[in-house]
């Protein structure tokens, strides 16, 4: 009987990276990269996606970073299991990474023999955490988690900074769609990943970002009545 391949997907902005770890496991039978994209809105928009198992994911990318696409996959319930491997990597934020959506996060200096362990066992039992990364985790969920701010007010895209000012106005979704010519369904897309990208809970954290990116004046702010 033939053994099933995993079926691996590979988002990442570098493509020498892509290129030279797709090369690395198409040597090993056991697995089979059906998709690679050097974005998240790339990867998000491919009609392919349903086909990965497990999903090796950067964080910062343009045009769709990785926090964007483990919202999006969150939302739609997916099965895909997925990596985080990035240069950004920080113990601490590893029950951020948990909430968000991760089976794993590891640092992109990781080993090549030491990754396929992890797409093994994330693939069998659904995730992957060292002792080390277990233990900052329970401390992490036991209290309030640190905030991840993987992203500066540079990083947001021109949209998301128009939409979190309005919101700074106390504008409601439809306001903001009406104003902005969109759809309320992408208003709420973009609140979502302003809060993630900010590694707040709410309206009122996102305020508090925006005063202390210096995003709006804080004289202007329209105060909320709860």
């Amino acid at each position: 009987m033939k053994n099933i391949k995993i079926k691996i997907g590979i988002v990442d902005d570098d493509s020498l990276f892509v290129q030279l770890l797709k090369n690395y496991m198409e040597r090993d039978e056991r697995y089979e990269t059906v998709l690679t994209s050097k974005s998240g809105n790339l990867f998000l928009n491919k009609n392919t996606i349903d086909s990965v198992d497990v999903l090796i994911l950067d964080l910062r990318m343009a045009d769709g970073d990785g926090l964007e696409v483990m919202s999006a996959l969150s939302s739609k319930n997916s099965h895909i299991k997925i990596i985080v491997l990035s240069s950004f990597y920080r113990r601490s934020f590893m029950g951020q990474m948990l909430k968000l959506g991760a089976h794993a996060f590891l640092p992109k200096e990781i080993e090549m023999d030491e990754l396929l362990t992890v797409i093994n066992a994330v693939y069998s039992n659904g995730h992957y955490f060292s002792d080390e990364q277990l233990a900052v985790m329970r401390t992490q969920l036991s209290n309030k988690l640190p905030h991840f701010h993987a992203y500066s007010k540079d990083d947001l895209t021109d949209r998301e900074t128009e939409v979190l000012q309005l919101i700074c106005q106390q504008f409601n979704t439809k306001e903001i769609a009406d104003h902005l010519f969109i759809s309320p369904k992408t208003v709420e897309t973009h609140k979502t990943n302003l809060m993630i990208k900010a590694g707040v809970k709410n309206m009122a954290g996102l305020v508090i970002y925006a005063v202390q990116n210096n995003i709006v004046d804080a004289n202007e702010i329209v105060l909320f009545d709860k």
